[in-house]
């Protein structure tokens, strides 16, 4: 997306392609789905998809997952009558409070809302021209305007724009692993039930912890209770489990305040693949970079730094000034300020490799692109 505006223009601007760009039939079925789940059950999820794929038709079909707890994280959906291998979709509500969310389990007239939805251009049209005209005349301009446009485009989800006012949404309902990892709560759920949660913790007359640690640095603990703990290098985040979602207080502080750890983590990923900062100082940084196969940098220049490289795993293709060189493991090459660079990964391997930088600035933005596959401005 040119903007991030939540899942209704993203899911408006995946129909527009695929109505003017591959040209697809107005009845074909269109599967979205959300990118933080966890599946367990692979098999029996695909099964109840292409039984949801068939059986849609015109109507939105949805996942609904059977719930096995009364989760206060989710959002649930209220079954209808059932006709063939769905139900019809009657409410949906919002994540409940710990007594409403017993109730529902209770009744048994309940799903999860996965939030994977199953509809056709057609019906899109039809529900988006009546229920969010707002989006609709958006849908309605060339692609290209469209493009121009999408900025303007309103910031709402697919749920509040169509499908809670819908009649026409229908509910496949299954059970298959299902989780949605969009809170640390259910990270770590999911990661103990798959016995990944490896982090170095001691417990001092502690109970209930979940402690996650991406360098896996030792955490202690004493005499605490209910706790979960999310150590990410530059950060560490410490909740009473059940409480995770506020997260998001917290990151609405952090852009109030303009507080660097929102945007400037130590691990940073570019279309090309990632960097990691390992020292960071006032003329010194220090950076291991990953340059996935088949990928490489812009071709660039820095008016303040120079830049020394070191090849730890791979093959590197660098252009240096004049100069194209390639670069074994255990190989480097010094690079000068103001002279024009680039990095590529010819391999079939991730390339590793160490990048020092001095100078008296060293902030990302002196960058100055010449030449970019990736078409980023300066």
């Amino acid at each position: 997306e040119p903007n991030s505006l939540n899942t209704a223009p993203a899911i408006t601007y995946s129909i527009k392609f695929l109505a003017e760009k591959e040209k697809i039939n107005i009845n074909d079925p269109i599967v979205f789905l959300p990118a933080d789940h966890y599946i367990a059950d692979e098999k029996r999820f695909l099964e109840t998809l292409q039984t949801a794929i068939k059986d849609t038709e015109n109507n939105i079909g949805t996942i609904g997952i059977k719930p096995e707890t009364p989760h206060i994280g989710f959002g649930y959906i209220e079954k209808g009558e059932k006709k063939g291998s769905y139900f019809q979709a009657i409410n949906f509500k919002e994540k409940p409070d710990q007594k409403k969310a017993e109730e529902y389990l209770k009744s048994k007239k309940y799903v999860w809302n996965s939030g994977i939805y199953i509809l056709n251009i057609k019906t899109f049209a039809q529900e988006t021209k009546k229920l969010s005209p707002e989006i609709f005349k958006f849908l309605k301009k060339d692609f290209k305007n469209f493009l121009e446009n999408f900025p303007k485009m309103p910031k709402i989800s697919f749920d509040y724009a169509i499908s809670e006012k819908s009649q026409k949404v229908i509910i496949f309902e299954n059970e298959f692993g299902w989780a949605d990892i969009g809170s640390f709560d259910n990270l770590m759920e999911v990661l103990s039930k798959r016995n990944k949660m490896k982090s170095k913790h001691i417990g001092i007359n502690s109970k209930n912890i979940s402690v996650l640690s991406t360098n896996k640095k030792l955490i202690a603990t004493i005499e605490v209770d209910n706790l979960g703990i999310v150590e990410n290098m530059d950060s560490i985040l410490i909740y009473k489990k059940g409480k995770s979602e506020k997260v998001k207080e917290i990151t609405n502080y952090l852009k109030k305040q303009n507080i660097q750890e929102l945007e400037n983590n130590l691990i940073v990923y570019r279309p090309w693949g990632k960097y990691e900062i390992l020292i960071e100082q006032a003329t010194l940084k220090v950076k291991k970079i990953t340059v996935y196969p088949g990928e490489k940098l812009s071709l660039q220049s820095h008016l303040h730094r120079i830049e020394h490289w070191i090849v730890i795993k791979g093959v590197a293709l660098v252009i240096n000034g004049d100069k194209k060189i390639i670069l074994n493991e255990n190989e480097s090459t010094f690079i000068p300020a103001m002279t024009k660079h680039r990095l590529e990964n010819l391999g079939k391997i991730n390339l590793e490799l160490i990048e020092v930088q001095t100078g008296n600035y060293l902030a990302e933005d002196d960058i100055k692109r010449y030449d970019d596959i990736y078409n980023r401005n300066q």
